[in-house]
């Protein structure tokens, strides 16, 4: 077996600890019948309302088919609606979808706000800040290498 390096230990804490905060999420989320997912689908409308699927698609990590079966049952749940506008339908929430995602909004973020307050000094929380934010950056711009 090859030995991990420093940078692979460290994307395996990562995915670690988004696998474990994203169960905890869901299973917080579900007080208001919602999945992380669903919430932020749900912040992504409300923040950039009216807006299409595809341009939906592209600020989330939910795949395209994911995406239709989602957005369905939001509509059916009716916290979504869709409104033809000529050749697109364009998304926007409902008083509903509103209401539920003021809601909870201020309840998740308080909630994994607590994940880095609790251990982390305010410091080290701006050090990571800045990490993750460089990693980021990055990531957006990497390209893969040739096979």
């Amino acid at each position: 077996m090859e030995k991990h390096t420093l940078g692979s230990l460290t994307w395996l804490r990562m995915m670690r600890f988004t696998t474990k905060s994203n169960q905890l999420s869901d299973e917080f989320l579900k007080r208001f019948d919602l999945t992380t997912a669903q919430f932020d689908v749900l912040i992504q409308i409300k923040t950039y309302a009216p807006l299409t699927q595809s341009q939906l698609a592209d600020k989330v990590t939910v795949t395209q088919g994911g995406m239709s079966r989602m957005l369905a049952r939001l509509e059916k749940e009716g916290l979504i609606e869709r409104k033809q506008q000529w050749k697109t339908k364009a998304i926007s929430l409902t008083a509903k979808g509103e209401q539920i995602i003021d809601t909870a909004t201020p309840n998740q973020l308080q909630f994994q706000t607590s994940f880095f307050e609790e251990v982390l000094t305010e410091e080290e929380l701006k050090s990571l800040y800045t990490v993750m934010t460089k990693l980021d950056k990055h990531s957006r711009e990497k390209k893969l290498p040739p096979v």
